[in-house]
């Protein structure tokens, strides 16, 4: 596996690149924007093709990269469901799997620090974003927190991992790169409490001043839908009640971009072609499933997803490759269950 954690020493955060082989899908947790550039030029160098970009929960202390690996890269874009962020490709919820070619990661709904805060678990180590830090654990007074729903999630979730599961957290001031929950467990000063109650008179007397960047950083990282406006300027989408009309017509091909998760938990409208986004480059070549179908029937794609981020990238790719007639869904299948669809 090709692991690499990076650091932005501004805010202190830490970003985790994953991948399963070089040359393969990679995956990247809690990327910062100043760093874009560095993890596109090492994904470069590993030769890699980042397929996911993930926030464990949303951050007050830098903006995110999620939005700009998203313009750069075409990427999946991926936050917890309690989110407030307008708009990501894909939310994600409690047992969930986030996975990529040859790596799948335990979602873990865990709460406190803020209401959409999430930890990724796979077999040996878990990402525990600002949920648990080394010799610490994220700050619980503002953006939702919750001391009490903070210490069921570290007490009740994280701290019953095996002892010897790495830690790497989202944030370190001290230097600090990883930890594991059995060390978390035995010098961690906030875990060495007897009760909820203790933990809650504990947290809510930091008295901790705001972090500098949150005035900007927050309204900053729950703006992140910005592709589907520009897709509606061109006139390459359909409003969900439009759409509701064009379902069942013989020129037309609906194309679900969706993970197969997805349609389990949330449904498809019926009839649709199930092609996965990541699928959809060699879909849209000459001699892909998508590419010989408009070719051979002239039908249009009229492609949808969960909120309308990876239809409309679809979309762009579509037009590039020759396929004018191509359109998607704004606001994907939750803007079709909102109209009745």
């Amino acid at each position: 596996m090709i692991f690499r954690q990076l650091f932005d020493q501004v805010s202190g955060t830490y970003s985790y690149l994953l991948a399963s082989r070089r040359g393969g899908e990679a995956l990247i947790i809690d990327p910062v924007l100043e760093k874009v550039d560095r993890y596109l030029q090492l994904m470069r160098e590993l030769d890699l093709r980042l397929v996911k970009a993930v926030d464990t929960h949303l951050h007050a202390d830098h903006i995110t990269g999620l939005g700009a690996l998203r313009d750069r890269t075409h990427c999946i874009t991926v936050m917890g469901e309690q989110s407030s962020v307008d708009v990501v490709s894909m939310r994600i919820a409690e047992g969930d799997k986030l996975t990529i070619e040859g790596i799948s990661l335990d979602v873990m709904y865990t709460p406190g620090h803020t209401d959409d805060s999430y930890s990724f678990r796979m077999e040996d180590r878990v990402f525990t974003g600002d949920t648990l830090l080394i010799r610490g654990t994220g700050r619980t007074d503002f953006q939702h927190g919750d001391p009490r729903a903070q210490y069921d999630s570290l007490f009740n979730k994280l701290l019953r991992l095996p002892e010897e599961t790495q830690v790497f957290p989202a944030h370190d001031y001290k230097g600090d790169t990883v930890s594991t929950i059995g060390e978390e467990k035995r010098y961690n000063p906030r875990l060495q409490v007897k009760s909820v109650d203790e933990y809650v008179h504990l947290m809510t007397n930091l008295n901790l001043a705001n972090p500098k960047m949150m005035d900007v950083a927050v309204p900053a990282n729950m703006r992140q839908g910005l592709v589907q406006e520009e897709i509606a300027r061109r006139g390459w989408s359909v409003s969900a009640a439009e759409a509701k009309d064009l379902i069942g017509r013989g020129d037309i091909v609906l194309v679900d971009l969706r993970e197969r998760s997805e349609r389990e938990r949330h449904g498809a409208i019926p009839g649709a072609l199930h092609a996965p986004y990541p699928d959809l480059q060699a879909n849209l070549r000459s001699g892909g499933l998508l590419y010989e179908l408009v070719v051979a029937t002239g039908k249009q794609l009229l492609f949808y997803c969960a909120y309308g981020e990876r239809s409309a990238m679809a979309v762009q790719a579509a037009q590039d490759a020759g396929l004018t007639t191509a359109r998607h869904i704004q606001g994907g299948i939750n803007a079709w269950d909102a109209a009745g669809g």
